[in-house]
């Protein structure tokens, strides 16, 4: 048996099922507005927001719109505010305790998840985060990929390592629950690698870890890679063993949020097999002896 799965840490800690609301704060990214860099990272097509509900209404009609989406899989239980698309802490102060707060207003909303950058959490955006975090728990989710630096500048991440580790121990000192973002199979890495970046992860002081899948998504400049035959996807057997290797080195008590990742179908180029999400899990579970 692995470590403690989001599902079980939620159902201990909040004393029901909860369901993640992805909701859109309307932010886009440094990486692509031209202040460290445009485009994004080579494998971003939709700053991994695909899910998120439609920025153009208010907060608060996003949170029931995204409750009816998910009715039919939730009839009883609790709801996180998941800031998802793009990085979301990449505004004026003022602007993110409005959302922020209004997100955690429901009664039925049990925490905030903020996904963001290393590089866009200065000193007055973690003192709001910890300020949220004594009405309801928040948990920072930064997308580090990889430790590699050398595999972060060919994928674009547009920061080096040390400033994750940097945060990581600045959110950790205010109180704040950090969830780590790994992808595996990125150009350039192996088995050897990717155990590295969870043993990095584990080490960093970060509570919680996602697993991520490179899918090819279309219009990305990972489909170039491709398509041109400078990168070959991993099978879903390949993918399986360097996620054992990689879970092996993580300390017991750390929470796994996430598995696998699953692009929108629409925009999937390969691997094809990733399209079979249920499939995926069951194979995925089996082998890591997970019930």
């Amino acid at each position: 048996m692995i470590q403690k799965t989001a599902s079980q840490y939620f159902k201990e800690k909040f004393g029901c099922k909860v369901y993640k609301l992805s909701l859109d704060g309307g932010m886009t990214c440094p990486n692509r507005d031209g202040s460290i860099g445009r485009g994004g990272c080579i494998f971003c097509l939709g700053g991994s927001g695909e899910f998120a509900q439609a920025q153009s209404e208010s907060i608060s009609q996003q949170i029931e719109q995204a409750k009816a989406r998910v009715s039919a899989k939730l009839k009883e239980g609790k709801y996180i505010a998941y800031f998802q698309s793009y990085t979301n802490t990449y505004a004026p102060i003022e602007y993110l305790e409005r959302i922020f707060t209004q997100a955690i207003e429901p009664d039925d909303i049990v925490a905030l998840s903020v996904a963001t950058r290393p590089d866009c959490l200065g000193d007055e955006v973690i003192g709001l985060l910890a300020r949220l975090n004594k009405i309801k728990p928040v948990f920072v989710e930064l997308g580090l990929q990889t430790a590699d630096d050398r595999v972060a500048e060919f994928i674009r991440r547009g920061y080096e390592t040390a400033l994750y580790d940097e945060a990581v121990k600045r959110l950790t000192a205010a109180g704040l629950e950090v969830i780590a973002h790994m992808i595996i199979g990125l150009p350039g890495e192996d088995l050897s690698s990717a155990a590295a970046t969870a043993r990095h992860i584990a080490e960093s002081g970060a509570r919680g870890i996602k697993f991520h899948l490179l899918h090819i998504l279309r219009g990305t400049d990972m489909e170039k890679e491709y398509l041109e035959g400078r990168y070959t996807p991993l099978t879903l057997l390949e993918y399986t063993e360097i996620l054992k290797v990689c879970i092996a080195r993580l300390p017991h008590d750390m929470v796994i949020h996430r598995l696998t990742g699953d692009g929108a179908k629409k925009d999937l180029v390969a691997p094809l097999w990733s399209a079979d999400k249920k499939r995926v899990l069951n194979h995925i579970k089996k082998e890591l002896d997970i019930c």
